[in-house]
């Protein structure tokens, strides 16, 4: 059994705890994730949602969007993106930077490259999608 891993926002009102059995990872670059980050883009590792746990801050969340189907889960106090709910329901996408635990998955590609920021290059190497599907 792999351990379970820390993370968090930025104040650190809110913690939570995710299982290390990410199925995938990737960089996403369109501009709703580069909105919700500030950054150029967001790298995200998915899981089942039951893998994810609030520990700590449950009345402290701010969701983004609609709350039965796709949406975002904020901190209410500093903001931070912790994960997003995705696939009707069933998936999150954890923002990595939120992980105060290192996980054993890396992003594998780049997705949403044809409408990535203008004024950001991508220097490595891995694969780059204009869409994802």
């Amino acid at each position: 059994m792999k351990p379970l891993l820390a993370g968090g926002c930025l104040c650190g009102a809110v913690h939570y705890s995710v299982k290390d059995e990410f199925i995938y990872a990737l960089n996403c670059h369109c501009s709703n994730c580069r909105r919700a980050t500030g950054s150029a883009f967001k790298p995200f590792a998915g899981i089942e949602r039951d893998k994810l746990c609030i520990t700590q801050g449950k009345d402290n969340l701010l969701i983004f969007g609609d709350e039965r189907a796709s949406h975002d889960v904020h901190c209410k106090t500093c903001g931070s993106l912790m994960f997003s709910v995705v696939r009707h329901g069933e998936f999150v996408h954890v923002t990595l930077g939120t992980l105060t635990d290192t996980p054993t998955i890396r992003p594998t590609a780049h997705i949403f490259v044809g409408s990535k920021a203008a004024w950001h290059a991508i220097t490595d190497q891995l694969p780059q999608h204009e869409e994802f599907d």
